[in-house]
C-alpha cells in the first residue's frame, strides 16, 4: 500500500509539473494512465494540477482536467480557486473555460476575503472583469446589465478592511478597469472600514479617489471625478484626496484634486469593455459546447474566421454566422470604438463591422446529436436519466420509453421514422 501511495504521489507531482509548464502531451499521458489524478487536490507543492494550469494560462490542459472530473471550485492551500489564479495573471482564455464549466465567481479567498474580481482589478485585467460580469448579467442591453442586483452586489463585494475592486483598480492606476467597474455600477463613494488599517498608510475611511490619488494615475482620477467622486471627501486621518496626492508625491494631481479646482474634467462615454453580447454566447457554449465537427460539412458551412469549425451561432442584427469558439473569443477580446454608431458594449462583427449585441444558436439537424447511438438529440443530452424530448417516440433508448407518453405526432429519431404510439404499445 505504501508503494502504491508513493507511486501515485509521484505521478501527481509529475502532473502538476506538466500542468505548470504547459506540457499537454505529458499531462494527457499521465491522466490516461490514472484518470483519478485529475481530481487530486494537493501535492507537496500545495497546489492541484488545475491550479497550476490555470495560473500558467494553459487552456488545453485546463479543459482536459475539467473533462476528467477536476473540481472547478477547488481551493488550494492559500484559499485560491483556479478562477482566482487565472484572474491574478490575466488568463482570460482560462477564465472562459472555467465559466463554461460553471465555476462560482463569488468564492472568496480565505485570508483577505477577496474574490476573483479583486484579483483581476488589482492586476488591470479588464478582459477578465468583463467575463466575470457576464456570468451575472441578466440581459443584453446596457440598462439591464447595470440594473442587476446580483451583479451590483458582486461588483461592490468588500474584502477585508472594506476594500472593493474599484479601490484596487484605482490604486494600481488601471483606468480601463476603473471605467468598466463604474459602468457596472461600482459604488464610487465606498470607503474602507474605520477600524481597519489601509495599505500604504492612505488611511481608513478612504474612497476610491483617495486610492487613485495615492496611485498617481491622472486618468483614473479624471474618470472618478467625471462620474461624481467628491474632492472634499475626508478619510479618518482627516485627509482629502489632494492631501494624499501631496503625501504620496503625486504633485501633478494637485491642480485637478484641489477642492475648488477649475480644471476641466473630460467626459467619458461608456466603457469599451462592457460585456453586452457575452452572456448570450456563454449560455450557448454551455449548452452546445465549443467543439463542432467539420467532417460532414462543405466550405459554405465553415466559420469565416477560423475556417476550421462549422458555424453554430449567428449575430443578431447583421446575421453573420460564426462558430461558438470564435464568437466567444471575439466577445472576450474586442472593444468597439466609442465613436461608432453602435450600442455601448457591443463588439464589431469581423465580417461587416456592425455592432453585435447578442448571439443566437443556429438550428441544428435533429438527427445529428444522437445518430451514432440511435438516440434523439434530446436523449443524447439527458439530465438525471430522464428523456428531455416530450415528442420522442422512436428513440432506441429506454429513456424515452420510461416517460410513457401518450399518443404524439410521428417523429424521426435515430434515423428511424415511426407513426403514432400509444401508451399501451410501450
Amino acid at each position: 500500500m505504501g508503494n502504491l501511495l508513493l507511486g501515485c504521489s509521484a505521478a501527481g507531482e509529475r502532473l502538476v509539473t506538466a500542468a505548470r509548464d504547459g506540457d499537454v502531451i505529458e499531462a494527457q499521458k499521465l491522466v490516461e494512465m490514472n484518470p483519478g489524478l485529475a481530481r487530486y487536490a494537493t501535492f507537496a507543492g500545495f497546489s492541484s494540477p488545475l491550479h497550476a494550469a490555470a495560473a500558467g494560462g494553459h487552456a488545453e490542459i485546463v479543459m482536459m482536467l475539467l473533462e476528467k472530473g477536476a473540481n472547478v471550485n477547488l481551493k488550494n492551500i492559500c484559499g485560491h480557486t483556479p478562477l482566482m489564479e487565472a484572474c491574478c495573471s490575466g488568463r482570460w482564455e482560462v477564465v472562459q473555460i472555467l465559466l463554461l464549466f460553471r465555476c462560482n465567481v463569488s468564492k472568496v479567498e480565505l485570508l483577505s476575503g477577496r474574490t476573483a474580481l479583486h484579483f483581476a482589478s488589482a492586476g488591470g485585467h479588464a478582459r477578465c472583469i468583463r467575463l466575470l460580469a457576464a456570468d451575472l448579467c441578466p440581459g443584453f442591453s446596457l440598462s439591464t446589465v447595470t440594473d442587476s442586483l446580483a451583479l451590483t452586489r458582486f461588483i461592490n463585494k468588500a474584502a477585508n478592511g472594506g476594500i472593493t475592486a474599484l479601490h484596487l483598480a484605482a490604486l494600481n492606476g488601471h483606468s480601463d478597469c476603473v471605467h468598466l467597474l463604474l459602468d457596472l455600477h461600482a459604488n464610487i463613494s465606498a470607503t474602507t472600514l474605520s477600524y481597519a488599517s489601509s495599505p500604504m498608510a492612505i488611511g481608513a475611511g478612504s474612497s476610491p479617489l483617495h486610492y487613485a490619488a495615492c496611485g498617481g494615475n491622472l486618468k483614473c482620477c479624471q474618470v472618478l471625478l467625471a462620474r461624481g467622486a467628491s474632492r472634499t471627501a475626508m478619510n479618518c486621518n482627516g485627509w482629502l484626496p489632494v492631501d494624499v496626492a501631496r503625501i504620496c508625491g503625486s504633485h501633478w494631481l494637485i491642480p485637478l484634486l484641489t477642492p475648488h479646482s477649475s480644471q476641466l474634467v473630460p467626459v467619458f462615454p461608456p466603457s469599451n469593455y462592457l460585456p453586452l453580447p457575452l452572456m448570450s454566447i456563454l449560455q450557448i457554449a454551455r449548452i452546445n459546447g465549443l467543439r463542432s465537427s467539420t467532417s460532414s460539412c462543405d466550405e459554405s458551412d465553415l466559420c469565416a474566421v477560423c475556417l476550421e469549425r462549422t458555424c453554430t451561432v449567428a449575430a443578431e442584427g447583421c446575421g453573420h454566422e460564426l462558430c461558438a469558439r470564435c464568437a466567444l473569443c471575439l466577445c472576450s477580446t474586442s472593444s468597439i470604438d466609442s465613436e461608432m454608431s453602435a450600442p455601448p458594449g457591443s463588439v464589431p462583427c469581423p465580417l461587416c463591422r456592425k455592432g453585435i449585441v447578442s448571439f443566437v444558436s443556429l438550428p441544428t439537424n435533429e438527427m445529428e446529436a444522437g445518430q451514432s447511438m440511435s438516440l434523439c438529440s434530446k436523449c443524447s443530452g439527458h439530465v438525471d436519466g430522464q428523456c428531455q424530448n416530450p415528442f420522442a417516440t422512436a428513440c432506441g433508448s429506454e429513456l424515452c420509453r420510461k416517460n410513457l407518453f401518450e399518443i404524439v405526432p410521428p417523429v424521426v429519431c435515430g434515423g428511424v421514422s415511426q407513426g403514432h404510439v400509444a401508451m399501451n404499445d410501450i
